[in-house]
């Protein structure tokens, strides 16, 4: 099975997914994270019908975005400080920013652009200590700094799930949704670039626990475009 058909196959069980729990598949987009493919691979998932696409290092994405500009690229991974001058022009969004430091570099570049950058703040969920973001009790705070920065616009939230165990990461995507419904109800009406519509959760291990739990984004890298990853899950 190639690239096509597997992006086919998951848009598709995605589309059930939602109408099994009553949501319309319109609602989540299926993000195919590029970082371990080059440009003919992306190439591939877009002429199956993929716009969208996630990237973990800043020189793939300038590489991916100027060799495909007619794609939109989301900016997933660790944000350095050095690098917000090579994401900033080529993100559609920013899924990683927790920093306060990094929100202010990330409006400071794009305002030299003309651009307004929308992001996503990350939160950590599930208190683990080797995953980064917001702890859970310090995004509506985090919000409000970010209605001092006119060329960001906060879109919503996105966390990572521990891996091997649905039931845990099915509780953490139910705390993301909680905290995004608290945000939207005690801040959003307060702060003018803060539009909380956007909940990024679930990867090719768990998606399916994130759908029903309101996922607008899905990441999913290896069952997009790795053989291996549709062998081992028969």
């Amino acid at each position: 099975m190639g690239i096509a058909q597997r992006y086919a196959r998951i848009r598709e069980e995605i589309d059930e997914a939602c109408r099994a729990c009553g949501r319309d598949p319109r609602e989540v987009l299926l993000l195919p994270v590029s970082k371990t493919v080059g440009v003919p691979e992306v190439r591939e998932a877009i002429a199956a019908g993929a716009l969208d696409f996630g990237e973990n290092r800043p020189d793939c994405i300038v590489e991916k975005a100027e060799a495909l500009p007619q794609a939109r690229w989301h900016f997933i991974g660790n944000v350095q400080s050095r690098r917000i001058r090579d994401i900033v022009p080529h993100a559609h969004l920013i899924h990683s920013l927790f920093e306060g430091r990094h929100l202010r570099k990330v409006d400071a570049v794009a305002a030299e652009l003309g651009k307004v950058q929308d992001v996503l703040l990350e939160v950590n969920v599930s208190g683990e200590a080797s995953k980064s973001g917001l702890a859970p009790e310090d995004v509506a705070e985090a919000l409000r700094a970010c209605g001092e920065l006119s060329h960001v616009r906060v879109r919503g939230l996105m966390t990572m799930a521990p891996q091997g165990d649905t039931a845990v990461a099915r509780e953490v995507f139910e705390g993301l949704r909680a905290l995004r419904d608290e945000a939207q109800r005690a801040v959003e009406p307060t702060v003018d670039n803060c539009q909380l519509n956007e909940l990024s959760m679930g990867m090719s291990e768990d998606w399916r626990e994130a759908v029903p739990c309101g996922a607008t984004i899905v990441r999913i890298g290896r069952a997009v475009f790795d053989d291996a990853f549709e062998e081992s899950a028969q």
